[in-house]
């Protein structure tokens, strides 16, 4: 019943914090990964992502010999799949990851072995992977069915973290655990209190795949009515942020903030797997994501906005007016471009304006290769010169901006509430 070694596939934004913790606590772990370059950059005890805490944490493990990457799946007694999962075409979940990363590992199993499937999930993904080990293994037994005995254990545990604390939650946070039998189930909560403060919350794998979709569609939902709010009162001409703020002093309200939309992997995805699943009864659900889809572009628009009003007061044409975008991350503080809809925006303003853009993004050394033709700015002491000012992303190093003095002599743009 013990684990030996922990196999972890996948050495992402969660994969590699994981195989980290486990590693941490003494265990070997054998990090498995398509990426040369991820593989190379952790063996030599470094990250290849930006979150506080880990790259101290790889370090040390990597030099005690408890973590080590490979390229190849090994043998180990329990298997993590943490690869990503998005969606194809009109919003139709696509496992392919899930399916390489299976048979990835399939050769390599042995009777007894644990194998969880981390990756957010439409809801039966964890059966479709037991089909797909089973297809590849048909000398293992696999479990289809409640209470079935299996020679392979599979179980569903999503990760429910914060990027920015993802140390710190991966320890602290209760865990849900939806194992496709009981032994399945008690399998896992054995593997993840190796390191796992919070409570290991047993159910089953559906419920367990539902709950994680469900978590980021509640929030999904939320963040759409303060987005929607913000596209309101910008037509009545009210601001938002003060009318937030006194709306929250209400003892039962709590409004969230407005942004440039919604992104990253999970909420920005993982409602699009109830609706393609339930089309006709998700439509809450539904309807949040077509506003959250709907701001970036918005802002665009507003940015239109605002050329027109600088080409006009001050006599320029459209090539002559420069444009300072703020952030490309999806939210504030990381590194993390997925789904961001602050990249998102940017990419459409630099075909709108392929010659006017200048581009601020603290966390990453280089533009993504589509933007890097445009100037990347270094924020100094002095503010960035240009006509119009468009905060997407309220990083840290935003806020010590001179915000008046940028209004005195510039348009605004401020979809995340820098400049109140």
């Amino acid at each position: 019943m013990s684990f030996e070694t922990i196999s972890v596939i996948g050495l992402g934004y969660i994969g590699l914090p994981t195989a980290a913790m486990f590693a941490s606590r003494k265990v070997n772990v054998i990090g498995v990964d398509v990426g040369q370059h991820v593989v190379d950059t952790i063996n030599d005890g470094k990250i290849h992502i930006v979150e506080p805490e880990l790259d101290m944490i790889v370090h040390a493990t990597v030099s005690e010999g408890y973590l080590k990457a490979t390229t190849t799946p090994k043998n180990a007694d329990a298997y993590l799949i943490a690869v990503p999962t998005p969606f194809k075409g009109d919003h139709e979940p696509d496992l392919s990851y899930i399916e390489a990363a299976s048979k990835a590992i399939a050769p390599v199993l042995k009777k007894g072995d644990l194998v969880i499937l981390e990756s957010t999930s439409p809801v039966g993904a964890t059966e479709q992977m037991a089909k797909w080990l089973a297809e590849a293994r048909s000398d293992l037994t696999f479990p289809q069915q409640k209470g079935e005995l299996a020679d392979i254990n599979i179980a569903h545990c999503p990760e429910r973290v914060l990027p920015g604390h993802v140390v710190r939650e991966l320890v602290e946070n209760d865990r849900v655990i939806g194992g496709m039998t009981p032994k399945c189930s008690e399998r896992a909560c054995q593997l993840y209190k190796i390191f796992v403060e919070g409570e290991c919350i047993v159910t089953n794998a559906r419920t367990a795949e539902m709950a994680k979709l469900t978590e980021n569609s509640f929030r999904d939902v939320n963040i759409a009515f303060a987005n929607e709010l913000s596209i309101i009162c910008d037509k009545l001409d009210i601001n938002v942020w003060e009318l937030i703020e006194l709306a929250n002093r209400h003892p039962r309200v709590n409004i969230l903030q407005p942004g440039a939309g919604v992104g990253g992997h999970c909420i920005a995805v993982d409602p699009w797997f109830i609706v393609n699943k339930t089309p006709d009864e998700a439509r809450l659900i539904h309807t949040a994501r077509q506003v959250n889809d709907y701001k970036p572009a918005w802002v665009v628009e507003r940015v239109n906005r605002a050329v027109e009003l600088v080409c006009s007061e001050q006599n320029k044409s459209i090539k002559e007016v420069t444009i300072a975008c703020y952030g490309l991350a999806f939210k504030p503080d990381i590194d993390d471009l997925r789904e961001s809809p602050a990249l998102q925006i940017v990419r459409c303003l630099s075909a709108l304006y392929p010659d006017n853009l200048i581009i601020s993004e603290p966390n990453i050394d280089e533009l993504p290769v589509d933007l890097c033709h445009h100037n990347k700015a270094e924020l100094g002491s002095d503010n960035i010169d240009a006509d119009i000012h468009v905060f997407l992303v309220g990083h840290r190093q935003y806020k010590s901006i001179d915000r008046t003095k940028i209004a005195e002599i510039s348009q605004i743009v401020d979809v995340v509430g820098l400049i109140k």
